[in-house]
């Protein structure tokens, strides 16, 4: 494993001012307990500083992944090497020290946030998913370890719960991989699965050049490739249901909402057509509360 101290000299001192530096600011966030977004007023004031100190754990290791000067490998490596001296209560970035509490009272694993510097690791070397499958194995490292810190926050993690968390994440990811194919094609990434590019005759140049710069016949087969892909993520959020209706009170309305998100922003996606590529669409409102009510009244004639 490619350490911080095997950078060059004159670089590594920079990188490490850096990370120190972004851990620094976001842990001053987290004690400040600034309105991140999973702060929700619903939850006890215990379950809001749970989720504070989780969030800017991951928020630390994205912003690594996306952000950070230099050589991005060896700072993830840093981070992976802190979170191995949690057990010993060792680490030294703040945020990561920040989960010893949270590990010694309730027993949260590690392992989601190693999968998600494992994640960030793919981005650095990995632009292109041969298929759904290949994206999925992404998603496992960047999306499920969400859903499953959540679940051991709650102390409702098992095998059932588990596995409809991990659809709904992944489902959440794919959306927002529809939302920002754009964005992440300037980026050099291509998380459309290329073997559905290539049954839709879609080619990188046709998903770089604007829509109006496409023939009809083209923008139809853009259309169709974000329309398959959207089709298969909103089968793993159908998963959404049957988790809401195996969790309790304000987390049950959360995972409603969620879902909602996601499905909301795959009907902007659609509706978007071709533009969606370059206009990163927004869910709207009306939609996210309509889905939500949808997903708790079916959860509730489930159950």
């Amino acid at each position: 494993m490619k350490h911080i101290d095997s950078a060059p000299p004159e670089r590594a001192p920079v990188e490490r001012e850096w990370l120190r530096d972004r851990a620094a600011s976001l842990d001053a966030a987290r004690a400040r307990r600034e309105n991140f977004p999973v702060a929700s007023r619903l939850l006890s004031a215990q379950k809001r500083r749970d989720l504070f100190d989780v969030y800017v754990l991951a928020r630390l290791i994205d912003d690594v992944g996306d952000e950070a000067p230099g050589d991005r490998l060896a700072l993830l490596d840093l981070i992976d090497d802190d979170l191995c001296r949690v057990p010993a209560g060792q680490p030294d970035l703040a945020p990561v020290a920040a989960l010893i509490p949270l590990v010694r009272r309730q027993g949260l694993s590690i392992q989601p946030f190693r999968d998600l510097v494992a994640a960030n690791r793919m981005d650095q070397v990995v632009t292109r998913y041969p298929d759904l499958e290949a994206l999925r194995g992404y998603c496992r490292l960047s999306a499920e370890p969400v859903g499953r810190l959540v679940l051991d926050l709650w102390g409702l993690a098992d095998d059932r719960r588990a596995a409809l968390s991990d659809d709904v994440c992944t489902g959440l990811q794919i959306a927002e991989h529809l939302q920002d194919v754009g964005e992440d094609l300037a980026a050099g990434r291509i998380y459309l699965p290329q073997d559905a590019l290539q049954r839709h005759g879609v080619t990188q140049d046709q998903l770089a050049r604007p829509s109006g710069q496409l023939s009809a016949a083209e923008r139809r087969r853009v259309e169709s490739l974000l329309a398959e892909v959207a089709g298969q993520a909103r089968l793993l959020l159908g998963a959404g249901v049957q988790l809401t209706r195996l969790v309790p009170g304000v987390l049950r309305v959360a995972i409603a909402g969620f879902t909602a998100g996601g499905l909301a922003a795959l009907d902007a996606v659609q509706a978007a057509g071709a533009n969606a590529v370059h206009q990163t669409p927004r869910p709207k409102k009306r939609r996210v509360l309509w889905h939500t009510l949808r997903i708790v009244a079916a959860a509730a004639r489930r159950a």
